[in-house]
C-alpha cells in the first residue's frame, strides 16, 4: 500500500507537466492574479476538493437523484465565464463586490476578510468540475471503483495523496499568479488593463471547454509533448504497482486485463462521405467498421511528402490487418489530373497498396475531418472515436505503438516490436516546395511580370537561391505552367534530390536535363532519367536529380523538346 501511495503522490506531482492540464492554467493564472495572498490557496483547494469530491461520489449522486452529470460542467463553464465577465466590466465588477460585502456583513464578516480565499475556492470548484486529467492506471482505477460504487477508505486515501500531489505545484502556480501584479511595481500602472486580459483568457478558456474543444488541444498538445505520458505510465505499469492496484480492485490472483491505450479521447469520429470512386474495396464508412481500429490516411499520389509515408503505412496495414486494423487511403486531389481514376489506380499499383482507397474528389471528407494537410493521419478507436491526430511525414515508431495500444484495448494479443525500415523524412532544410502555376506562384524570378494565357519569357542573368525561372514561350493557368517547343525551365536550389509533377502532352515526349550547365550523368541522375533525357510517360511525380545523399547548392535547367508538357510543382528530398 505505501508504494500505491508513493507512486501515486509522484503522478500526481508530475501532473503539472502533462499536458492535459495546461488548458485550466491559464484561468488558474488568471483568477489568482488579484484579491490577497490567500487567494491561490483557495483557487488550488476548490479544484481539489471538487474533483475529488466528484470522482469518488458522481456515480453515487446520479443514481440517486437522476440528473446528467454534463450539467455540472455546463454550469461550471458559466461561472468561468462570469467571472471572467467580472474582470473584464467595471460595473460589474462593483455589483459583485457589493453583494459580497452584504454577504459579508451578513455572515459577521466571515465570508470575506479582504484576502481573497473563498473568492478563489469558488473559482477552484468551478475548474475541478471541468477538469479531466490524464488518466494513467492509478487514476484509472479510482475512476472505476467510483463508477462501479466500490469506494472504501483505501480508495479515498489514494485520491487524497494522489490531490496532494498535484496540488503542491499548482499552489506554486498560482502563487506566481497572485505575485505577478501585487509584487511588480513596473505592473502596477496596468493593473486594469492586465485584469481584462485575464478576464478575456477566462472567457475564452470557458469557450474551449463548452464547445470541447479543449479535447482537441489536450491531444495536439499530447502529440507534441509525448515524454510526460511515457514516463508516467512507464511507472504506474510496473508490475508492483500493477499488484497492487489489482489487490485494491479485488483481482488478487487474476491475470490483469490489458491496460486501456494511452491515447486520448478525443470523441466521434467524422464520417467518411462525399466519396467519387472506391477502389480495392467496396464502398466503407467509419460506422460500418465499427469493432475495428482504422487508420484514415489523407494523401495524393503526387505529393512526394506523401509518398515517403507509404510504405510505412502500406507496412502496417500487411502487419495488422488480420488482427483487427485497417486502413482507409483517402485520396484528395492537389491537382486537377489526380482526379482520375486511372491515374490514381496506377499510382495504388506502383505503391503496392493493398487496403481500400476513397477519391475525395470533392474534398467531402476532408472538409469532415477539417483537414488542411498532405499528408494527415488520423487514428480511430473499434468504438469509432478519434484517438490521434499527426499531420506531416515522421513519428513513424510513436504511431505504430498507438495503432498496437488500440488493438490491445479488447484483449488482442500485439507485439510490441515496430517495423524496422529507413525513414527518408528529410533532416536538412532545403529548399521549400515550389508552385509553378498563378495560384501559387511565390518563387518565380523573372523579368517580365506573368498573366494567365501565353507569356514569353527571358531568363535573368543570376536566379536568386530558392527560385525558378520560365524561359521562352509558357502559357500559364492556376495550377500549372504549359511549355512550347524549345521553352526552358530554370531552378536554383539546395536539396540531395529535386522531383517535379509533370503531365505530358503524349507518349514519349521529352526534355533535357542539365545541372550546373553540363547534362546529367549517372553520378546526379534521378531515377526518371537516363543519358541526359527525361522521357514522360503519363502525369505523375517523376525524379530529375538524385545527388546520392550528398544535398548541395545548384542549378537546374529543363529544355523541352516538345509541345503541351505541363509542369506543377517542384518537390525536394535528401
Amino acid at each position: 500500500m505505501l508504494l500505491l501511495l508513493l507512486i501515486a503522490f509522484l503522478s500526481g506531482l508530475f501532473t503539472i507537466f502533462a499536458p492535459c492540464i495546461w488548458p485550466i492554467l491559464p484561468i488558474v493564472l488568471s483568477s489568482s492574479s488579484g484579491g490577497g495572498h490567500r487567494k491561490p490557496l483557495g483557487v488550488t483547494l476548490g479544484i481539489l476538493i471538487s474533483f475529488s469530491f466528484l470522482t469518488l461520489s458522481l456515480s453515487y449522486l446520479v443514481r440517486i437523484f437522476n440528473f446528467d452529470p454534463d450539467s455540472l460542467r455546463l454550469v461550471a463553464v458559466l461561472i468561468i465565464a462570469f467571472l471572467g465577465m467580472v474582470l473584464i466590466v467595471p460595473k460589474l465588477s462593483a455589483i459583485v463586490e457589493g453583494a459580497t460585502s452584504r454577504l459579508n456583513n451578513i455572515f459577521g464578516g466571515r465570508i470575506n476578510s479582504g484576502n481573497g480565499f473563498w473568492g478563489g475556492l469558488f473559482t477552484g470548484v468551478s475548474l475541478g468540475v471541468v477538469w479531466a486529467p490524464c488518466a494513467g492506471p492509478i487514476l484509472a482505477t479510482i475512476a472505476a471503483l467510483s463508477a462501479t460504487r466500490a469506494v472504501n477508505s483505501q480508495v479515498i486515501l489514494i485520491t487524497i495523496v494522489y490531490m496532494i500531489g498535484t496540488g503542491i505545484p499548482l499552489f506554486l502556480f498560482a502563487t506566481f499568479g497572485n505575485n505577478l501584479l501585487a509584487k511588480s511595481r513596473r505592473l502596477s500602472p496596468y493593473t486594469g488593463i492586465i485584469q481584462q486580459i485575464f478576464g478575456a483568457i477566462m472567457i475564452f478558456t470557458a469557450l474551449l471547454i463548452w464547445s470541447g474543444y479543449d479535447r482537441i488541444v489536450q491531444v495536439k498538445l499530447l502529440n507534441l509533448f509525448p515524454g510526460y505520458t511515457d514516463i508516467i505510465y512507464k511507472i504506474e505499469q510496473s508490475d508492483q504497482v500493477q499488484k497492487e492496484l489489482n489487490r485494491l480492485s479485488g483481482r488478487d490472483g487474476v491475470t490483469p486485463p490489458t491496460p486501456k491505450s494511452f491515447l486520448p479521447d478525443m470523441g466521434k469520429s467524422p464520417e467518411i462521405k462525399g466519396i467519387t470512386n472506391w477502389l480495392n474495396s467496396s464502398p466503407q464508412t467509419i460506422s460500418s467498421l465499427k469493432g475495428k481500429v482504422i487508420l484514415v490516411d489523407f494523401w495524393t499520389y503526387s505529393c512526394i511528402n506523401c509518398i515517403r509515408t507509404l510504405p510505412f503505412v502500406t507496412g502496417w496495414y500487411e502487419k495488422y490487418k488480420d488482427q483487427g486494423f485497417v486502413v482507409l487511403g483517402i485520396h484528395t486531389p492537389e491537382f486537377e489530373f489526380e482526379k482520375k481514376t486511372g491515374n490514381v489506380e496506377k499510382a495504388i499499383k506502383m505503391f503496392s497498396i493493398n487496403y481500400p482507397v476513397a477519391q475525395d474528389n470533392s474534398f467531402t471528407t476532408w472538409n469532415s475531418f477539417n483537414n488542411v494537410y498532405w499528408p494527415a493521419k488520423y487514428l480511430i478507436d473499434r468504438n469509432g472515436h478519434l484517438r490521434m491526430q499527426h499531420n506531416g511525414e515522421g513519428k513513424y515508431e510513436e504511431t505504430e505503438k498507438a495503432i498496437q495500444s488500440l488493438l490491445a484495448e479488447d484483449g488482442t494479443p500485439v507485439t510490441t516490436e515496430v517495423l524496422s525500415m529507413p525513414e527518408s523524412t528529410p533532416t536538412v532544410r532545403f529548399t521549400p516546395e515550389l508552385y509553378l502555376g498563378l495560384n501559387r506562384l511565390q518563387a518565380l524570378d523573372s523579368n517580365e511580370r506573368p498573366k494567365r494565357g501565353e507569356n514569353i519569357f527571358t531568363i535573368p542573368a543570376i536566379i536568386n537561391e530558392n527560385q525558378f525561372a520560365y524561359e521562352g514561350s509558357w502559357i500559364l493557368t492556376g495550377e500549372y505552367g504549359e511549355a512550347d517547343k524549345e521553352s526552358a525551365l530554370n531552378l536554383n536550389f539546395y536539396a540531395g534530390k529535386v522531383f517535379l509533377v509533370i503531365t505530358p502532352q503524349g507518349k514519349a515526349d521529352l526534355i533535357n536535363v542539365f545541372l550546373d550547365g553540363a547534362p546529367v550523368d549517372k553520378t546526379n541522375q534521378g531515377k526518371d532519367v537516363n543519358n541526359g533525357k527525361l522521357i514522360l510517360d503519363e502525369a505523375r511525380l517523376y525524379e530529375i536529380v538524385d545527388l546520392q545523399g550528398s544535398p548541395g547548392r545548384h542549378t537546374l535547367r529543363l529544355q523541352f523538346n516538345d509541345k503541351g508538357i505541363q509542369v506543377f510543382a517542384f518537390t525536394f528530398g535528401e
